[in-house]
């Protein structure tokens, strides 16, 4: 699956599930050797598809994600991939013992998937926020976290992963109508930030829909002469930290993610900057220590703080607060 405009507009459209879904089929036609698991999520995981051409790889393990993640990790003896899918806070949260033995103490070779992390599924309430998620998986030995930025990222991070010996978190964040963020072929690999904009005042890193809105928030900045480097930190685990020691010298530091501020990306951020004497300071934007109401995607974003505007004006003051202590 190749990334191009006409591409990334469709892929867009259809959404980071419908996405995922078709980049395991592509996989899967190459003649890539997995297993897809559901726990009765077929087609809102985007598989359904798959299901019909490779029926015999395809298994619904209906509402019980522990015993899918217990069924996935003795399938993964092997050394098969194997492709779990639940909604975020389900697959993380309420199998999180299963994910702890089988895929950080075993290490075995399962891929979790969880659909709707951040704030897209809000309007069902705080069941279904999945605003703990990587809180949850990051405290895990041995796994590591992939977020990716858009659809064509998800693309990208679906066959590394599927290529990568060990566990994997893949936090699907956003849907139907995800912002573009690459619009042509480019290198990733797991574990490597990519800059997107250079800018010599802000470094703004940002993982998942977040690096479109830092995009956003960084031209708003711009005109006002504030100039801001952003990158997008598709691997929350391990950290890209040749990146982050590449950002010091700027005047701010800035995180941003659709999830918590307590033990986020954000969080993992501050754990590798803590012990550097020379830093600059860290703004950590994400959502608060709170459960917030439940409404629609763009409800919650602005409530939870996290438009392009609300990101620049807490930026310009951050700015401000370091001028003013300098003096």
């Amino acid at each position: 699956m190749e990334i191009k405009k006409s591409t990334a507009r469709l892929w867009s459209k259809l959404g980071s599930r419908a996405v995922f879904g078709m980049a395991l089929l592509d996989l899967a036609e190459r003649g890539v050797d997995f297993y897809a698991m559901s726990a009765d999520l077929v087609h809102s995981s985007g598989l359904g598809r798959f299901q019909e051409m490779f029926p015999e790889r395809c298994i619904n393990m209906g509402i019980a994600e522990q015993n899918m993640l217990g069924v996935a990790g003795g399938m993964a003896k092997d050394g098969t991939p194997i492709f779990a899918t639940s909604f975020a806070p389900f697959i993380t949260m309420r199998a999180a013992e299963q994910v702890r033995m089988n895929m950080g103490y075993m290490q075995l070779n399962v891929k979790t998937v969880g659909l709707g992390s951040g704030l897209i599924m809000a309007q069902l309430g705080n069941s279904h926020f999945g605003i703990e998620d990587v809180a949850v998986m990051r405290a895990i030995p041995n796994l590591t976290i992939v977020s990716p930025a858009d659809c064509g990222e998800i693309v990208k991070a679906v066959e590394a992963i599927a290529q990568h010996e060990g566990p994997v978190y893949l936090r699907l964040t956003g849907g139907p109508g995800n912002p573009v963020v690459y619009r042509e072929e480019y290198d990733f690999t797991i574990g490597r930030a990519i800059t997107l904009r250079e800018g010599a005042d802000v470094a703004v890193v940002a993982a998942g829909t977040m690096v479109h809105t830092a995009l956003e928030a960084a031209e708003l900045l711009a005109e006002s002469g504030v100039s801001v480097q952003v990158v997008d930190m598709h691997t929350i685990k391990p950290l890209d930290t040749a990146c982050l020691d590449g950002l010091l010298s700027h005047r701010l530091l800035v995180t941003v993610e659709e999830h918590t501020v307590c033990g986020g990306f954000g969080g993992a951020v501050a754990e590798y900057l803590s012990p550097k004497r020379k830093r600059p300071p860290h703004l950590l934007i994400g959502i608060e220590d709170v459960f917030p109401h439940a409404g629609s995607y763009d409800y919650m974003r602005k409530a939870c703080g996290l438009t392009a505007e609300q990101i620049a004006a807490r930026i310009r003051t951050a700015l401000d607060e370091t001028t003013q202590a300098v003096r």
